[in-house]
């Protein structure tokens, strides 16, 4: 399969796009279901790379899955294998959130160091420490994470510093814990929240998601779990940012509600107009005019660095100096020199980007190193002089599951050639 795509410029976006289902909701309720020995099953499941990995990953420990359109079926009655290897680990980062769903299941487990990410450092040091908490034995050997414990026991936790992973660890040690858990400091993403929702289908005794303190209370075993995955917030800001930098007219079918104030706040500010109804959200961005004096990315509910790079993309055609400071990680731009091939005027300083807007943008040959980075090129080349090729697309597809398809469907010419 051919890992380019080709983006024809210049053409308007109308119409309507589907929103497809969370890749960071439904990859920590896939870990979720390890948790009980029988069948569960996740409606609406987007169909991308990292869920492919992740259900191999849970083939590889002896689950038995299935699909029927978008829901997701996963029979963990057999999966008693506690071993993770880095051929998967290495491949995606969020891996290793199976490690308290190991721990809870199989009171043991083991995983290659993960890896996958090339936007900076994710330290896992804040997974181990919870689990420690929670009374796992952790050792590392020659890249190998090796965990045990006969049962985890309640305890009281504070976060050095709010993550989304770890808490999701946090959470999925603690369910079948004897005791009660406190963890204190936890991230507020809406992901946590529907991993809580998830697992309270499952029998999961949890109260105070979506705030800095959630209270577990575990439980002797949890039953089949089932529920929608809720609509992906950053692929929904990403077809926002193809309204604005092509200054069309869309509507979005299916966003998640509530989840993206932040960046509609931004969006608004830079000329972007949008009204919801009757679960759709039309959003014009034909007047998107304004630049951004400054902008810093932030944890929930701040503005998300998931969509940092493709605002960026944006701003580099609006005239005028805007200037973004990526909070998260320090090296999420990649996407940068690319933009620059294309034409944008770019400066990074430190974690800084100086955009200098309204240059024109050409079309050429850019190379996609990360997933949404890959994005923000695809947008840029929506209103690019003449074709660019993009390389890379299987970063894109991580978590994107028809991108292409869904801009071909709002007029755009993208064009994906497979061998």
């Amino acid at each position: 399969m051919n890992d380019r795509i080709f983006i024809e410029g210049g053409h308007k976006l109308k119409g309507n796009v589907q929103i497809q289902g969370s890749k960071n909701a439904a990859l920590p309720m896939m870990a979720a279901s390890l948790l009980h020995r029988g069948v569960s099953v996740l409606k609406g499941c987007p169909r991308i790379a990292d869920v492919f990995c992740m259900e191999e990953i849970l083939q590889n420990l002896g689950a038995v899955t299935w699909w029927e359109d978008h829901d997701l079926y996963l029979d963990c009655t057999k999966a008693d294998k506690t071993e993770v290897p880095f051929s998967f680990t290495g491949r995606m980062r969020s891996s290793v959130i199976l490690l308290g769903a190991l721990l809870g299941r199989n009171k043991k487990g083991s995983l290659g160091y993960p890896g996958g990410c090339v936007i900076g450092k994710r330290p896992i040091d804040m997974h181990l420490l919870v689990l420690e908490s929670l009374g796992a034995r952790i050792q590392e050997v020659a890249g190998q994470l090796s965990a045990e414990c006969e049962r985890m026991k309640g305890t009281e936790f504070s976060f050095p510093k709010r993550s989304v992973g770890a808490t999701q660890q946090g959470i999925l040690g603690a369910v079948l814990a004897k005791g009660e858990t406190v963890l204190e400091n936890c991230a507020c993403e809406p992901e946590i929240s529907w991993l809580c929702h998830y697992l309270r289908t499952m029998g999961a005794q949890i109260t105070g998601d979506g705030t800095g303190r959630i209270c577990v209370s575990g439980v002797e075993g949890l039953r089949g779990g089932s529920s929608w995955v809720p609509p992906d917030r950053i692929v929904a800001g990403t077809y926002i940012c193809a309204a604005a930098i092509t200054r069309s007219e869309i509507t979005l079918t299916g966003p998640p509600e509530g989840e993206l104030d932040s960046f509609l706040e931004v969006y608004r500010k830079i000329g972007g107009q949008y009204s919801g109804i009757g679960g759709k959200l039309l959003v014009n961005g034909k007047n998107v005019h304004s630049p951004v004096a400054f902008l810093e990315t932030g944890v929930y509910p701040g503005f998300p660095t998931d969509l940092q790079s493709p605002l960026m993309a944006v701003l580099a055609t609006v005239e005028g100096t805007s200037l973004i400071r990526e909070a998260i990680f320090e090296d999420r731009y990649k996407a940068a020199p690319e933009l620059v091939r294309m034409g944008a005027d770019i400066r990074i300083l430190g974690r800084d980007a100086l955009i200098q807007g309204g240059k024109p943008l050409t079309g050429t040959f850019v190379r996609a190193q990360e997933l949404r980075g890959g994005a923000a090129l695809i947008l840029a080349a929506l209103v690019a002089a003449g074709t660019t090729v993009l390389e890379g697309y299987s970063f894109v597809r991580r978590g994107y599951e028809h991108i292409c398809q869904d801009l071909e469907q709002l007029g755009a010419a993208v064009k994906r050639i497979q061998e």
